[in-house]
């Protein structure tokens, strides 16, 4: 299995943009730390970046997968670039890859309890 499950923007403001979206949409976030926020509960979530270490070039597309070892060598053997290693976050982990045009994109497994 493998589905699109989660939007991350890389942003100024964390509060600024959870309030827009906040009126704009009704969407509430949970805070993760002073940089981070993310919707949950949905068939897909948006996260909100505000470290700029971390941004992305644009809007970060996260795939879910069941086994993120073999993804990650599915991407490598069909092109795809590593960009940032396996990493842990609170529910799970995932690592970043390009495609071969060059877009970057993430692969997440969420933890299993």
């Amino acid at each position: 299995m493998a589905r699109l499950n989660y939007v991350e923007l890389p942003v100024e403001d964390v509060a600024r943009t959870k309030s827009f979206f906040l009126e704009a949409f009704g969407w509430s976030f949970t805070d993760y730390g002073d940089d981070y926020a993310a919707t949950s509960g949905g068939p897909a979530n948006l996260g909100l970046n505000g470290d700029r270490s971390q941004w992305t070039a644009g809007p970060l597309a996260v795939i879910e997968v069941e086994d993120i070892q073999a993804r990650e060598g599915a991407i490598r053997a069909a092109g795809g670039v590593i960009t940032q290693p396996t990493f842990a976050f609170p529910g799970g982990h995932r690592f970043h890859f390009r495609d071969p045009d060059g877009n970057e994109l993430a692969v997440a497994q969420p933890d299993r309890e």
